[in-house]
């Protein structure tokens, strides 16, 4: 069987469980709503029984006459009614949703585990690959013309062990909530970002500023701050035309830190900007620098989602037109370190 065979196979089972499980539910509503609805009728016809004499249940035809319902009766049996069916739909109502999600979190907490398992997999190589880099590293003469290309080498190995750090931040991110460091001064990691990003611009000649009033602190983990900051210039950069500016605005109120990205590229096209920060979220035809087609955004932005929403913040397009794109990054303020 082939990898695309394999691939069709699992997504029809996937499709197949699905309609099975739309079925289930649909029948469970049906079940429910027949509950509630003969559960009324009965109650009806017992409280129209308890208004007939005795006597009268023998008879071929019973005297209407003799049937006492005042209308203030019936408006109490509508109001018991409708409070017993309110009550008894929602009762049903949650059983039938917790059923209906179950499998949903089964799937998440799958993903999940796959994710964190995938992430410690991969970093002992990752780890190692540093370590050999560290030595060749170390090995080489200071004028020897190996030795830039050896630290360009582990920066990117560095940069490969972050990314699979912060997946496996977002793969439990419920249980790195809380298990922040300590303040970090986001400034000066906007700082060191912005100066690790400017050499991916040189080439276009596209530059970055920084405009950032003094230090301003946030109990984000320096790690995960950093990732956030580089994915959101490097998408930036990406389409951002030749002689272009990107700039950096860092703001603080009382107690948000509010980090802006802004780009002069054409926009986002073809996809809502609430999107982009899908998981391999695909564009339209917009165009960036280098007549490069903003197809897509991979997995970046999406990160900076999860990290951000993991410790409290968020991420959106502020806005975006032929002039250029805003993105936003907010996570909360701490005070500064004791």
């Amino acid at each position: 069987m082939s990898r695309r065979e394999a691939q069709e196979r699992l997504a029809d089972s996937d499709a197949d469980a699905v309609r099975s499980a739309s079925r289930r539910v649909g029948w469970q509503i049906t079940f429910a709503t027949a509950i509630v609805v003969f559960a009324a009728i009965g109650a009806v016809f017992l409280f129209v029984l308890s208004r007939v004499k005795p006597r009268e249940l023998f008879e071929p035809v019973p005297d209407q006459n003799n049937i006492d319902i005042s209308a203030d009766d019936v408006l109490l049996l509508a109001i018991v009614l409708g409070a017993v069916g309110v009550v008894l739909a929602g009762v049903l109502s949650w059983i039938i949703a917790r059923r209906a999600v179950r499998p949903l979190g089964d799937a998440l907490r799958i993903q999940r585990a796959f994710i964190a398992d995938a992430s410690h997999e991969l970093r002992t190589p990752l780890t190692v690959l540093d370590a050999r880099l560290q030595v060749l590293q170390r090995s080489l003469d200071r004028d020897d013309p190996s030795s830039p290309v050896v630290a360009e080498l582990r920066r990117d190995a560095r940069s490969l062990m972050d990314v699979v750090n912060d997946l496996l931040e977002a793969a439990e991110a419920a249980s790195s909530r809380g298990s922040d460091t300590g303040p970090e001064n986001l400034t000066a990691i906007a700082e060191l970002a912005v100066e690790s990003m400017r050499v991916v611009g040189q080439d276009r000649n596209v530059s970055i500023e920084l405009d950032a009033p003094g230090a301003l602190f946030t109990p984000l983990p320096a790690v995960s701050a950093h990732r956030c900051l580089v994915a959101l210039l490097d998408n930036a950069l990406r389409y951002s035309p030749d002689g272009s500016v990107v700039t950096v605005a860092l703001r603080g109120t009382k107690n948000r830190v509010t980090l802006e990205v802004k780009d002069q590229g054409p926009g986002i096209r073809g996809i809502s900007p609430d999107r982009v920060f899908d998981r391999f979220a695909k564009s339209g035809d917009a165009t960036g620098g280098g007549g490069t087609t903003r197809t897509g955004f991979g997995i970046g932005l999406a990160l900076v989602r999860d990290i951000a929403v993991s410790h409290g913040g968020t991420v959106a397009v502020k806005e975006t037109s032929t002039n250029g794109t805003v993105v936003v990054l907010t996570v909360p303020r701490a005070s500064e370190r004791g």
